[in-house]
């Protein structure tokens, strides 16, 4: 890949069997019945915010029956009949907290555009209920997190039904680099809804097959380096990484203070903005946050217009272009949508220094893995007995035949192995990671070619899901390096379709560029209308 450091070595999942059966998350055999190509009739089929708050405005639905059909979706879908397996724990207040939505808007009362609306969350994020916060892992499995995370605090001041937590590629993708994305030891393995045999991508694969299979009206995920924008393409849909400090992390299970962040993962542009509004805020527990221009209070609504790419320059990025013939001809098609639309693009251009990125990258994730989750742990007090990262891999050593049926721990070990960050190798690896991807990269390609936003593939067509092997990421490389070391933002929607399974289109922009970056989205969106529901085929052909 162009001289970077293989993706596994500091990007790992799994997989296995076990699922996941009740709504408090306990594990359960694998279904007796094989996957079965299925389309369950469903009022609510990709279904948008606005339209769902519209339904409720008209009479038509309630918050109540709106959290039932997506729970009976999930019994039917997730849980059995194709067995997506992408929800690893039910939210048992589900369904009260929409009582109380509704009851208040009865009164009068709405909080917003997410006024009752449900929505999924990745299993790293912490939420101070009944529900279990484990990065997929057995070892946080026990109890629950003290408190929200400051990004749950700002969903459910926004009105939002916390309807579950996702399966996610336990730890993150951190844990070895053998691994299958898509699985963890407490939830097994997540499935693709296009093609069942194929794999969700990232560690946020939970949210990009729940989200996609329509389980809820929109999900959260959290990026390190592609976990949003990966499982976005893999699965059909919009995935939004913001710029590193406009979502606060505080209460997300880390990897990187310099490059981890939350971000909206949905059906459509709208819907990404519509969330990422109720995201953002200033944290005095994350002090990245202190940087949010005007303090959060954006609403990137206003950025949407279908004539949003006129005069924009784009530059492509070619790169990224795999050599896989039906996907470069849908990129080329994309790249012809963009032109129609009437965006300027500047084709080729290059960020130079990409090939120099994965080593100083590695060693950064490193030390700082070891230093965020050993505050982390700290901060999560009796509810887990595991306190440090050396306690962690002691769990897995001793919990083997749950935990490592199919890869090791030896990221873990890696990081385990490294001093604090006052260490002199540490400073030097992060400062040739901001020189690289800022100044000498993403910044430095903008400004030469007076570039408003670099396009690209985010990815090639989902991979066969192969445990014994791990991850082999497809032909078209990985895009989200860059911005996810430059802590940059970057988007990804819809293109199209590489032999049934879908391919999206990726906007990189500088700090802070979110409103500029949704709104070509949201032109080349509504210029293409190129997301297709998942039919739960078995495989393709």
């Amino acid at each position: 890949m162009s001289g970077l450091i293989d993706r596994r070595e500091f990007l790992a999942s799994s997989a296995a069997a076990a699922t996941v059966a009740s709504q408090l998350g306990a594990c359960r055999p694998e279904a007796a019945k094989p996957p079965v190509s299925a389309r369950l009739t469903f009022e609510l089929d990709e279904i948008t915010i606005a339209q769902l708050q519209d339904g409720i405005a008209s009479g038509r639905f309630t918050s109540t029956a709106i959290t039932q059909q997506y729970l009976d979706r999930i019994a039917a879908l997730d849980h059995s009949g194709p067995s997506v397996n992408s929800v690893i724990e039910l939210n048992p207040e589900a369904l009260m907290d929409a009582g109380r939505r509704d009851a208040e808007r009865t009164a009068g009362k709405s909080h917003g555009p997410l006024h009752g609306v449900p929505v999924l969350l990745k299993d790293n994020i912490d939420t101070g209920d009944r529900m279990r916060t484990s990065a997929g892992s057995w070892a946080l499995a026990d109890m629950p997190a003290p408190r929200d995370a400051f990004v749950v605090e700002r969903l459910r001041a926004a009105g939002a039904v916390l309807l579950g937590k996702t399966n996610p590629s336990e730890w993150a993708n951190f844990r070895s680099s053998h691994s299958t994305s898509g699985w963890s030891g407490r939830g097994g393995q997540t499935r693709n809804p296009y093609a069942l045999d194929r794999n969700p991508c990232g560690s946020s694969s939970g949210t990009g097959a729940a989200i996609s299979a329509n389980f809820a009206a929109a999900g959260l995920g959290t990026e390190t380096d592609g976990s949003v924008v990966c499982p976005s393409t893999a699965n059909g849909l919009v995935g939004l990484k913001p710029t590193v400090g406009l979502v606060s992390r505080s209460g997300i299970i880390p990897i990187s203070a310099s490059q981890d962040t939350a971000g909206p993962m949905t059906r459509t542009v709208r819907d990404a903005a519509i969330l990422l509004n109720a995201m953002i805020g200033v944290d005095p527990a994350d002090p990245a946050t202190a940087a949010v221009p005007d303090g959060g209070a954006a609403d990137f609504t206003t950025f949407l217009s279908s004539g949003g790419l006129g005069g924009a320059r784009l530059g492509v990025l070619r790169r990224y272009f795999g050599g896989l013939p039906a996907l470069d001809q849908l990129m080329e098609d994309s790249l012809t949508a963009l032109r129609d639309a009437g965006a300027v693009l500047v084709d080729p251009v290059d960020i130079v220094t990409v090939p120099r990125l994965g080593a100083p990258e590695f060693e950064v994730l490193l030390y700082e893995f070891r230093d965020g989750i050993n505050r982390y742990l700290a901060r999560r007090g009796p509810t887990t007995k595991y306190r440090t990262l050396a306690e962690l891999i002691a769990f897995n050593r001793a919990n083997a035949a749950k935990e490592m049926p199919w890869f090791g721990q030896e990221t873990f070990e890696k990081a385990e192995a490294k001093g604090p960050l006052s260490d002199a190798a540490y400073r030097r690896a992060l400062a040739d990671c901001r020189r690289l991807s800022r100044a000498e990269g993403i910044d430095a390609t903008l400004r030469r070619f007076r570039l408003d936003a670099l396009v690209c593939p985010t990815g090639g067509p989902a991979w066969v899901t192969d445990l014994v092997n791990g991850d082999h990421f497809g032909l078209a490389g990985d895009s989200s390096t860059p911005a996810a070391v430059a802590g940059y933002p970057h988007i990804t929607v819809p293109a199209g379709f590489v032999d049934g399974l879908p391919v999206g289109l990726s906007f990189m922009g500088p700090a802070w560029s979110e409103g500029r970056m949704l709104r070509y989205a949201f032109a080349f969106e509504q210029a293409t209308s190129a997301r297709r529901a998942p039919e739960f085929r078995p495989t393709i052909g």
